[in-house]
């Protein structure tokens, strides 16, 4: 087709990563996909021996991006749509979840894809054309207990998101955070990490959350194919959105963060104006 583009996707041996390649190969998009063994880089070409080219990247080994998006510039061709989706979720307490936990959790989930983007920016710069997709969540606008370092992370990758934006928009570069609600991918299975209990004063609280997160895990509202093909609308578009949810209940969750935060603003507004001299 004729506006076929290469696609380079983080991360796709499972949840979106996996779904929007397969909507990609299957609209005749060229599509590399980053993987993190030889036995999944296989299994992805596979999936279309002629347009789906994998490449072995951990996105947190941050001496070996460049080289791998330098060789795929070379080899493969030129890089018309990045998008961020390599991730987790960890959930834990912060009381009772370790600093490495957080670490770990902001290297793959904020760090991997700042230095995936740097290391693609110079080509989309120089060609004046590009568009960044970075798969942030629901959870980089709401929150709830017993996911504060997964929603820092996306938190940050917002907000990251947007100051690109501005920084590349006269490069004609587009930058959109993807920001999912509940969906049926691994996210709340396989996919996350899980710091183990160990403060009673948190069961109350807690444990239901935890509970009803494994009960309902494969059976969300949201459709990742349905996802995909949402993106690749986005895509598509010559004024794609600095922002798109995805999902109704991202919507009215979302909406309804927004409508608090401005009541509260609201609410304590002269106290704010108070402070000017």
């Amino acid at each position: 087709m004729s506006t076929s583009k290469l696609i380079l996707i983080t991360g796709v041996s499972s949840g979106f990563g996996r779904a929007l390649a397969q909507e990609a190969l299957a609209t005749g998009h060229q599509v590399v996909g980053t993987v993190r063994s030889e036995r999944a880089r296989q299994a992805f070409e596979a999936l279309n021996p002629e347009k789906a080219v994998g490449r072995v990247l951990d996105v947190t080994d941050f001496d070996a991006i460049d080289g791998v998006v330098a060789e795929i510039e070379a080899n493969v061709g030129e890089i018309d749509v990045l998008v961020n989706n390599a991730g987790y979720g960890h959930e834990g307490i912060l009381e009772e979840s370790s600093l490495a936990e957080m670490r770990r959790q902001f290297d793959v989930n904020v760090f991997g894809a700042v230095a995936v983007t740097k290391a693609v920016l110079p080509y989309m710069r120089s060609r004046r054309r590009g568009h960044i997709l970075n798969i942030t969540s629901m959870g980089g606008f709401i929150t709830m207990p017993g996911i504060a370092y997964y929603c820092g992370s996306k938190f940050a990758l917002e907000g990251i998101s947007e100051v690109l934006g501005k920084e590349v928009k006269s490069f004609n570069v587009h930058v959109t955070a993807v920001a999912p609600g509940s969906f049926r991918t691994d996210w709340a299975g396989r996919s996350m990490s899980r710091s183990p209990r160990s403060i009673s004063d948190y069961d109350a609280l807690f444990d239901p959350i935890r509970n009803a997160r494994v009960e309902k895990s494969g059976q969300q509202l949201g459709d990742p194919a349905k996802a995909a093909r949402a993106m690749l609308d986005a895509i598509a578009s010559d004024t794609p959105p600095e922002h798109l949810l995805l999902g109704s209940d991202a919507l009215a969750l979302v909406r309804g963060k927004l409508s608090a935060l401005a009541d509260e603003i609201s609410e304590w507004e002269t106290l704010t104006r108070s402070t000017d001299g």
